[in-house]
């Protein structure tokens, strides 16, 4: 656990770069609260930083390569005399700790991805004592620091009305394309009460929408309760005042289970919204991922999922041009998306990562093969959101407001069916002011590809 007593880092001005997934952001906000409770003033511009903090993602190549970008322009600004300290931290710097002193000389300290709580006291002996370099070990993650107080002294870099809740840490499954338990060690769920804690805190902020995410959320409470507990902490959740929509990402579809259907159904704070990444739809790809569905399986479940749960919005990830896809692979993918209709859809091209099963396949695909492959998917996916979407005309839905559109004069917003920045948005032609933040009751005049547009009631 943390201990910043004693630690001052009064007026020392920081800029935190945070790359990657919504986990990624969660610890990024985590690091900007101990930096915050030390004296440091937060900086939006690394131009008018003091200190660079760099929150990498190394999950892929492409964002490794944007984690070394901004380590560049982050020496840039130390050479040129207007930083002193740069420290990486997150994926890439856990990934590639041993290479990274040897390709940046110039930075003064890594730390691994259970290493923030220290970043402080890091910092401090960095400005303390120019010039030196600190290389922080790295350790796993321990039940102290998930649910250390720390946590709950996050600073938001989300809209005030809506956060995540980032419920267990790493992953033990053994997808053969992952890195991330490499990465981010096995699975360790988050104590129940420290997540209460910190979900009430965040309600006391202004938060209305909690989006709850893990590696896998389904499997929250196995390692330390024994048993699977999402639905129990949704009904935690929902008790807290001011809590209005729970909002669930990262469902494996094998792990979603009877006791978490059931209170999405009974339970009105949480949403009939489930994102469930199923990568792919052939039998032979699944396998050759280390997946536990199949074709058939996956049909059965949304089958189930769409029989018991009114209203339910489906989204899913894909990845095109696994090592092996054939066209009868890729015909076994379309043929599902096409009968699926999903609400929600995103694809990825495959990404060769070393030290993956993976990456050690026979058969990888050209990358304009695979490009291909994720444009038709997405061409597919277009046509079915429009079908999708032209069915909710004339419904009245409430729509949490965040903002207004000065071009088109309209407001605009998510309905329950919308995550935030990856799915559509709700336009809102409205005569009278709307409040940012708050809810609003809006008739569905007209639909587009991803978006809705509508009237204030």
């Amino acid at each position: 656990m943390s201990n910043t007593d004693g630690i001052n880092l009064q007026g020392v001005k920081v800029a935190l770069i945070s790359q990657g997934c919504d986990k990624n952001r969660v610890d990024s906000e985590v690091m900007l609260g101990l930096l915050v409770g030390t004296g440091c003033v937060i900086v939006g511009d690394i131009t008018h930083a003091d200190a660079i903090i760099i929150n990498t993602c190394g999950f892929l190549q492409d964002a490794v390569g944007e984690a070394r970008d901004a380590i560049d322009q982050a020496i840039e600004q130390k050479q040129s005399g207007c930083c002193c300290a740069i420290v990486v931290t997150g994926c890439a710097a856990q990934r590639y700790k041993g290479e990274i002193f040897a390709d940046f000389p110039e930075i003064d300290a890594v730390l691994g991805v259970n290493e923030y709580q220290r970043l402080a006291d890091v910092l401090q002996d960095i400005l303390s004592d120019a010039g030196s370099t600190r290389y922080v070990d790295f350790t796993e993650t321990d039940a102290g620091a998930l649910n250390d107080a720390d946590r709950h002294g996050r600073v938001l870099s989300t809209p005030r009305h809506y956060a995540y809740l980032k419920i267990a840490e790493g992953c033990d499954k053994k997808c053969t394309y992952c890195t991330i338990p490499q990465i981010r060690g096995p699975f360790k769920s988050r104590e129940m009460d420290s997540l209460v804690q910190e979900a009430t805190i965040l309600a006391d902020k202004g938060v209305k929408e909690l989006i709850l995410v893990a590696q896998d959320t389904t499997l929250y409470g196995t390692d330390i309760y024994g048993k699977q507990a999402l639905h129990e902490l949704l009904a935690a959740l929902s008790q807290i005042p001011n809590i209005y929509w729970l909002r669930l990402l990262y469902c494996y579809p094998e792990n979603i289970y009877s006791e978490l259907v059931t209170e999405i159904i009974s339970n009105d704070k949480v949403l009939p919204y489930i994102d469930m990444p199923i990568q792919h739809a052939s039998d032979k790809i699944l396998r050759l991922m280390g997946r536990k569905s199949s074709n058939q399986h996956l049909r059965e479940i949304i089958a189930d999922l769409r029989a018991k749960i009114p209203g339910v919005t489906l989204r899913t990830t894909l990845i095109a041009g696994f090592p092996g896809e054939d066209k009868a692979d890729f015909k076994a993918l379309y043929n599902f998306v096409e009968d699926i209709k999903f609400d929600r859809l995103g694809v990825f091209v495959y990404s060769c990562e070393e030290g993956t099963p993976a990456a050690k396949l026979p058969g990888h695909l050209p990358e304009k093969t695979k490009h291909a492959g994720k444009n038709r998917l997405m061409a597919l996916q277009q046509t079915i959101s429009c079908e999708n979407l032209a069915k909710k005309i004339g419904q009245e839905m409430d729509v949490l407001v965040e903002g207004f559109d000065n071009a088109s004069g309209l407001y605009f917003g998510r309905c329950m069916a919308d995550a935030p920045e990856i799915d559509g948005l709700v336009y809102i032609d409205s005569n009278s002011p709307l409040a940012i933040s708050e809810f609003a009751r809006a008739k569905i005049t007209k639909s587009m590809e991803y978006d809705l547009l509508g009237v204030s009631l």
